[in-house]
């Protein structure tokens, strides 16, 4: 069977932080990940491990002490401040433990941002974003402002949001953390039916152990470093 291509790749990544004088607090050590189309890789470790630092570099949010993060065979920190901004809004996607919707817009509103950012018509972008709300299940609360949403509602649109402009990979940092074991368990298994739906890559940062076993390959962070940790056994 013919290998997916390779989305993106960190290399030899490591990130430190000032702690005080002369002194460094080192979170990632030489770590190396490849992520493949359409699959589901989730990283898992406690609190503190590093887990959220590896997703902000892959995504271009942070930079790495050292190391490299490649897309297209090209060094992703080569980029200008404007073309890793437009990288990011045209091929990533993102997920956070909170929300962070704007409260003055619809969930249609909402979801529609980021291809309205990159100035496509209103049209054709209300259209997109009804899709979305439909696959998330929330097509009958697209004028609701996040004020009027139940907590997992709120994270079903953030999910329709990060999809908008058909990205190659969705980085989601401890998506369910903020969520009621119901609602936690019906976002895992929407993520896992998007993913394979749209043949679309998820990263998901997580020390949920139902999210973790849904992967198709789960890696852990021990000191610094990422290793394998097995393959997922719930992938429907």
């Amino acid at each position: 069977m013919t290998r997916k291509p390779v989305l993106i790749r960190g290399e030899d990544l490591w990130k430190s932080y000032p702690t005080g004088k002369d002194q460094t607090l080192e979170v990632l050590k030489g770590v190396d990940l490849e992520v493949r189309q359409g699959e589901i890789v989730v990283i898992v470790g406690p609190s503190g491990s590093g887990k959220s630092t590896l997703l902000h570099l892959l995504g271009g949010l942070d930079r790495p002490t050292k190391g490299r993060v490649v897309v297209g065979g090209v060094d992703l920190f080569s980029f200008s401040d404007e073309q890793l901004a437009k990288y990011r809004n045209k091929r990533l996607g993102f997920v956070f433990q909170f929300h962070h919707l704007l409260p003055e817009f619809t969930a249609l509103e909402n979801v529609a941002m980021p291809s309205l950012i990159m100035g496509k018509p209103l049209k054709q972008c209300r259209k997109h974003a009804l899709d979305l709300l439909l696959d998330v299940g929330l097509q009958d609360r697209q004028e609701h402002k996040p004020a009027e949403l139940s907590g997992g509602e709120q994270q079903r649109v953030a999910v329709a949001r990060a999809l908008m402009n058909d990205p190659d990979i969705v980085l989601a940092d401890e998506p369910s953390g903020n969520l009621d074991m119901e609602n936690g368990l019906r976002l895992h298994k929407l993520l896992v039916q998007l993913a394979r739906k749209r043949g679309t890559a998820f990263v998901i940062a997580t020390h949920n152990h139902d999210l973790a076993k849904r992967g198709d390959r789960i890696l852990r962070i021990t000191d610094g470093k990422l290793v394998h940790a097995g393959r997922g056994k719930e992938t429907e």
